[in-house]
Parts: structure tokens; sequence; C-alpha cells
């Protein structure tokens, strides 16, 4: 019997530190998920690709895989560019069945977590009656309001449930308000704190804006802005994933097709129903960073000069 595999579909990223923590986490579940043969890949910018990391697999005997994608938020990245790249895999490789999983969305998990992050970062500071702090919840942003209200969702858990006095959310691209816009907005009502908490799994060129928004804006205001690490590999995140993988091998892996706008006329988006499902991040495929360093394998040569060289 041939052994299964997990595909770690990750997004990509221009910055390494980026992708340096996003190869931390696959090495993590490497090791937690020990009877799985465990790969990676990319939509966009970095190696692997999703196709390369199939094709060990492929190689290795795995003839069933279960695709994870390690995205927050059922945008286009997880309703179309990575089931079209998936489904374009499959056929490339006889006899392969490829079960995608779903996105980590809005679960106890990350909750928990969201809720840790704030803590972490209320000890760094005097404490304040959480009635004078307000939360801004920070997502990435997209063009699919699905997507975007499961960023409110959290947002008002997360409030309601540490009892802060207000809370909102911003965006960090795409949607409204962006993060200034937000924090704009806040910086009228009459709290002393905002705590500023992205939803972002690792650095990266977005996150770091995201910081740089933030202590910028606190620089004109005459009130405190703050904001919490990134996610990370915390053991939070890695129970997600457990339940994202139960779905996976249990065929219970849906989508919200309900409020989808690909499937139901959605107020402002009634010409993207039934659109068709096809990538858009061609053009930008593995463009910038190659694998010199697979995760739990030693450096080749080349790669062994090359970080000798610092290149």
């Amino acid at each position: 019997m041939s052994k299964k595999g997990i595909l770690l579909c990750g997004h990509g990223t221009r910055r390494k530190s980026g992708t340096k923590s996003f190869q931390q986490l696959v090495a993590i579940l490497k090791e937690r998920y020990a009877e799985y043969e465990v790969d990676y890949g990319f939509l966009e910018f970095n190696h692997p690709l999703y196709e390369a990391a199939v094709g060990r697999m492929y190689e290795k005997g795995v003839r069933e895989i279960y695709a994870l994608p390690v995205i927050l938020f059922a945008g286009s990245h997880a309703k179309n560019d990575i089931p079209y790249e998936m489904n374009s895999i499959q056929n490339n490789f006889e006899g392969l069945t490829i079960k995608m999983g779903t996105h980590l969305g809005v679960n106890t998990h990350l909750l928990e977590l969201s809720k840790k992050r704030v803590l972490e970062e209320e000890e760094k500071h005097p404490a304040l009656d959480r009635k004078e702090v307000c939360l801004v919840v920070v997502g990435r942003g997209t063009t699919d309001p699905d997507a975007n209200s499961d960023v409110h969702k959290l947002a008002c858990m997360l409030g309601e449930g540490m009892g802060f006095g207000f809370t909102t959310v911003g965006y960090s691209g795409t949607a409204y308000p962006s993060v200034t816009e937000a924090l704009s907005l806040v910086d009228k009502l009459p709290f002393k704190r905002t705590i500023v908490i992205p939803f972002f799994f690792f650095t990266g060129v977005l996150l770091e804006r995201i910081y740089h928004q933030v202590e910028e804006f606190g620089k004109i205001s005459d009130k405190e802005y703050i904001y919490t690490k990134a996610f990370g590999s915390d053991e939070y995140v890695l129970k997600a994933f457990d339940e994202r993988l139960e779905e996976a091998i249990n065929g219970t892996a849906n989508m919200n097709c309900q409020l989808c706008k690909y499937r139901k006329q959605i107020v402002g988006f009634e010409e993207e129903q039934g659109k068709e499902q096809i990538g858009h991040h061609l053009n930008v495929k593995g463009i910038l960073f190659e694998e010199d360093e697979k995760v739990g394998e030693p450096l080749t040569l080349g790669a062994k000069l090359k970080k000798a060289l610092g290149i």
C-alpha cells in the first residue's frame, strides 16, 4: 500500500525571512505527520512550485495527496488559484488523487491564539481597562466579500470575548478600509490605546508594511498605538491544521457556498457568479527565490557555497 502525502500549499513571499518561517512550519508538520510524506510548494515568487513538490512525492510512490492551504481566509487563492493548480497537476500524473482541504478560516484555535498574542502585547505596557482600549483586526483583504466577512466575524468574537471598548477591522490591501484609514477613524474615538492584531502567519512585505503604518500613525497621534506579532507556528495553528487534515481525509472539507460570489448572486458582485475557475499567478510563479534548502535534507554543495558567499 503506497504512502499517502500532505502538500502544504503556501502563497509565497518577497521576503526570505517569510520563506524561512514557512519552512519552519513545514519542518514541524513533517514531524507531526510522520506517517505521511509531507512536502510543500508555493503559488508565486518562491520555489518549489506545487507541481515540483507533487512530482517529488509521486516519485516516492505517493498516489493520494491531501492538499492543505496555508491560508487564513477564503479569498480567490483558496477558491480559485489553488484548486485550479491542483486539478491541473492531478491530470499530469497517472493514477494520482489530490484531495483539497479548506483554508483555516474561523475556528476556536485561531481565536485562542489571537487572545494569546493580545495578552503577550498587553504585558509589555501599563495596564488599562479594556473598555478604554480599541482593537483593530487587520486581514489581508480580498475582492471577495465572503472572505472579508470572516475577518469581521473573528474580530467580533475576539473583541466581545475579551471585552474591548470597541473593535473594528482594516485591510493590508484591496478591501476598505486600509490600515491607515482604519486608524484615522479610530483616532477620532475616545480610546486611550489601540491594539492592532494582524491576522498573518508569518513576516513578509505586507506585515512589515502594517507595522510601519502603525508606528508612523502613532507618531502623529496623542494616543497609544501598538501591535502584536504574527501567528507563526504556534501549537494553536498546528491544531487548526489537524482539523483541516481530518476533514480532507473524511471528505468533509466543504467551502462556504451559500455566500460565495462564484456560486450565488451577491450584492455588488453579480457579474462574478459562474465565473470560470482559473489561476491568475502564471506570470509570477517562482520568479524570486530558488529552493536552496529542502526541509529535512542536508544542504547541497551548491547551496553551501551560496550560503558561504552570502548570495
